[in-house]
């Protein structure tokens, strides 16, 4: 490490267990204390004592409430009179004009053009008639310079959406919620990570309160922002991510979230996006549980630590319940091709009658169902090339599919596993 980042490191201002218990005070009577859950069919599935820490139940279905109301009800009374402004096209944003409303703070709320009509609507609702949407740029980074510009020609201050202390540790107070409410002795305690701000605030309280507790952060496989700045020593930005997890996909984490992170967690597990897709039907339809992706995060994780969490009480913390409805068909379709059921090919079929149908009787099995067909008959050539997508019962049957291909001389291209066709085609 050079002597400049050191020097820059020790001029951190780093969430505190007091302030903590400070914040926790600040917002008692605004946030919902939310519920410790033990849930018994996953408790079962992987032979541990599984809680569920709900803030998917929080008032604005998220905990942002709480980091964004601990810094506002910080603010000194002239300095809350020039107003706050923020940049997000998610939780934050909700988080922040619920406390605008509370509070009776005029906010200025920038988001991205692209930005679904009803997350803007959902702004609208909380703030009332305290905040202003902005819809600017295409994209997130566009609508954070436009927000920060606003913030130097009106004097208005800038609510972070993690890099702040005081916003790190309005989110720890979730953690002296699970910590009082577990009766027993946590083994485990599983978060999502997108800037760091909820793994800080609620790591610190747990160094403090339990610090045999196994800290693991959680984030997307397509956006390892924070595992990747602490491999590397530093943070680092990341040139290209997955976007679907958007409450944990960011490509660069905060200096203080990432110093914290480094000094409290014990391990950071990426989540493959598909599984994510998986555990989100899961839980709404094995649970009535209803989840955005970075909420459904940390269950997802659960897979992947099944050996190490055997016989272990572990808390689960589902960080938001957000989820827009318009994205179920992108949900289903992403699960099914994580779980196998799913396969793009382009066949090139024989222009000759009963082509397809021979592929349809010998080639298909019995449970084999096409779900997406795309052809376009050329003429004056021997074979047409078509865009085929074929669900499968058991992502066994995937093998002996491929084997009757060859069998009857299929002349394929499997576009799964080539991701700059895929994305084009599909």
């Amino acid at each position: 490490m050079s002597h400049t980042a050191e020097k820059t490191r020790t001029k951190l201002v780093l969430p505190t267990f007091d302030n903590i218990l400070q914040a926790a005070e600040r917002i008692r009577k605004v946030v919902k204390h939310t519920d410790l859950e033990l849930n018994l069919n996953f408790s079962e599935r992987y032979e541990a004592n599984i809680y569920f820490k709900r803030e998917d139940l929080q008032v604005v279905r998220s905990y942002k409430i709480r980091g964004a109301y601990n810094k506002m009800a910080s603010l000194s009374a002239e300095v809350l009179k020039k107003g706050v402004v923020c940049a997000s096209a998610g939780n934050h944003a909700q988080g922040l004009a619920y406390a605008c409303n509370k509070l009776g703070v005029k906010g200025t709320i920038f988001m991205p053009t692209t930005t679904p009509a009803q997350k803007v609507k959902q702004v609208k609702l909380f703030g009332k008639d305290q905040v202003e949407v902005v819809l600017i740029g295409d994209a997130y980074d566009d609508a954070y310079y436009a927000a920060r510009d606003y913030c130097e020609a009106h004097e208005a201050t800038f609510i972070h959406p993690f890099d702040d202390p005081l916003v790190m540790e309005g989110q720890g107070t979730v953690g002296l919620e699970i910590f009082r409410d577990a009766d027993f002795k946590i083994d485990y305690l599983i978060m999502a990570i997108g800037g760091g701000g909820l793994a800080s605030g609620v790591s610190t309280v747990f160094k403090q309160l339990s610090p045999n507790t196994k800290l693991i952060g959680i984030e997307p496989l397509g956006s390892p922002t924070m595992q990747r700045s602490i491999a590397e020593g530093q943070v680092v930005t990341l040139e290209n991510i997955d976007k679907f997890v958007d409450g944990a996909a960011v490509k660069r984490a905060g200096e203080t979230t990432f110093e914290v992170c480094r000094q409290n967690l014990d391990d950071i597990l990426l989540v493959p996006e598909g599984k994510v897709c998986s555990t989100i039907l899961q839980l709404y339809n094995e649970e009535a549980i209803v989840v955005e992706p970075a909420g459904a995060l940390t269950v997802a994780a659960l897979d992947f630590m099944k050996e190490q969490i055997k016989g272990k009480h572990v808390v689960v913390l589902i960080g938001g319940g957000n989820n827009d409805i318009t994205r179920t068909e992108e949900i289903k379709e992403r699960s099914l091709l994580y779980e196998g059921l799913k396969h793009y090919f382009i066949i090139r079929f024989p222009q000759r009658s009963g082509a397809f149908r021979e592929f349809l009787n010998d080639v298909l099995g019995p449970t084999d169902d096409i779900v997406f067909f795309e052809y376009s008959k050329k003429t004056a050539r021997e074979r047409g090339s078509a865009l085929v997508g074929i669900e499968l019962k058991s992502k066994e049957d995937f093998q002996p599919l491929i084997d009757r291909m060859q069998q009857y001389n299929i002349q394929y291209e499997y576009i799964n596993e080539k991701p700059a066709l895929f994305e084009f085609l599909i």
